[in-house]
């Protein structure tokens, strides 16, 4: 079971978890009232342990919690989001 932790780094503008030395991302760019999620990337070694999910979700807590609207151009993403429909109020079209 997944258990580290995501961080937001600003930086980089990428959630992200650090398992070692392989970083998991969902890479995202802000506008001025959105985030675009744009790539989401787990290592093959790291696949299937709920990563991919956990980095969405953290984003997508982290538009609602700024009042942005979360754009999925990612298409994993995109079916998280599909899997999710709680999620519907901040999704904006893209």
């Amino acid at each position: 079971m997944f258990t580290d932790q995501v961080v937001n780094n600003t930086e980089k503008y990428q959630f992200e978890v650090v398992s070692g030395a392989l970083v998991s991302k969902l890479e995202y760019r802000m506008g001025r009232n959105s985030i675009a999620l744009i790539h989401t990337e787990v290592p093959e070694e790291l696949g299937g342990q709920g990563i991919g999910s956990s980095l969405v979700k953290t984003a997508l807590q982290y538009a609602k919690d700024n009042g942005l609207k979360a754009l999925p151009y990612c298409p994993f993403a995109a079916a998280y989001i599909e899997r999710h429909p709680e999620w519907n109020d901040i999704v904006g079209e893209v």
